[in-house]
Order: structure tokens, then C-alpha cells, then sequence
């Protein structure tokens, strides 16, 4: 059977649209891996530590930066420890729930070793012995996590820990806030 009516041809048009918006995607794409790749290699970002000798070769308190986490202790017990460790002069940064919702049954101290300065001169400020977790983290900070069968901290911590002669420290960089200038919206 034949058909009654001649079919139309196809249109010989060339259809534009897709092969412009390809580009045009390809382009952004092109640009954010750019941009990306500059971020990551000309990083602005601070360090997280600074190598330094300590004066008389000890670590006191006020060179310690420490994140005070409840890992199930009653509510507000990491305040009032992080308020107590705050005036023996450790730099307090979190005091918070523990992040990662693990639960400790007493006390715990994550750090970069757990034979760190640092870490000892937080665990003497402390009544139970705490499990000590090296977590290799660069920036030096403490994380105590106290859990429920923590008690307190103890009345008299050690002043001080002791380094070696000679040898370097890598010191977390304490952020002091600055004042806002009369006149200025701080947001």
C-alpha cells in the first residue's frame, strides 16, 4: 500500500541547543576544578601549631588548648569541670556534648599521643585514670570526655609536666578575641 500523501523530509536544520548548553556546563566545570585546585594550593590557612623550646623545659596549663566533651555524665558536669581546669589556666575552646555520641564510663582524653605533654598535664589534673587515645590530630589540642561515673577533678593538679632539654614542643595557637572598636557592629 502506498501512501496517500508524501511523507515530509526530515529538517536538514542543524539543532544548536545542546551542543551550546554542553559547552557552556563544560565550562563551569572546567572553572570550579580551576578554582578549587588554586584554594587547595595557595591555602591561606593558619597553622594549627607552632614548634617552640619552653622556658625551663615545662609545659604549664596556660599552653594547653582543651575541648571539654560530656560523654554521659549528668547535664552541665562538662561546664563546671572546663570552669575548674579554666581557672587553673588550660585555654578552654569547647565545652559541648561529645560529638561523635560515644559514651565513656568514666573519663577519656583523646590527643595527638598519648604520652604527649599535653596529655599528661591534663590527666594530672584528674582524681580516676583516664583512657588515654592517640589520635594523631596536628593541631595539639586536648578533647577530656567525661562520663557518668567521673567524679571530679582533683583539688591540687600538678603545676607543671616536664620535656626533654632541648627539644620542641608544638603548641596549639590560642586565638585571643579582640575588642571591637566604639562604634562598630560586631556582626
Amino acid at each position: 500500500m502506498t501512501a496517500i500523501h508524501p511523507q515530509p523530509r526530515p529538517h536538514s536544520r542543524i539543532r544548536w541547543r545542546t551542543p551550546i548548553t554542553m559547552v557552556i556546563l563544560l565550562g563551569i566545570l572546567v572553572g570550579g576544578g580551576w578554582w578549587g585546585w588554586n584554594s587547595l594550593v595557595n591555602s591561606s590557612a593558619e597553622p594549627t601549631c607552632t614548634e617552640q623550646k619552653l622556658a625551663n623545659n615545662r609545659l604549664v596549663p596556660k599552653q594547653v588548648v582543651l575541648n571539654v566533651y560530656n560523654g554521659g555524665a549528668r547535664a552541665g558536669s562538662a561546664g563546671r569541670v572546663a570552669d575548674a581546669l579554666k581557672q587553673r589556666g588550660f585555654n578552654i575552646d569547647k565545652i559541648a556534648n561529645e560529638p561523635k555520641g560515644d559514651k565513656v564510663d568514666v573519663v577519656a582524653l583523646r590527643g595527638a599521643a598519648a604520652n604527649a605533654p599535653e596529655m599528661l598535664l591534663v590527666a594530672g589534673q584528674l582524681n580516676q585514670k583516664a583512657v588515654m587515645i592517640a589520635d594523631g590530630r596536628t593541631d595539639h589540642t586536648v578533647d577530656l570526655v567525661i562520663g557518668s561515673g567521673f567524679g571530679s577533678v582533683k583539688l591540687k593538679g600538678i603545676p607543671s609536666v616536664t620535656v626533654a632539654p632541648g627539644s620542641t614542643v608544638c603548641l596549639p595557637v590560642i586565638h585571643t578575641p579582640k575588642p571591637i572598636p566604639s562604634g562598630q557592629n560586631p556582626n
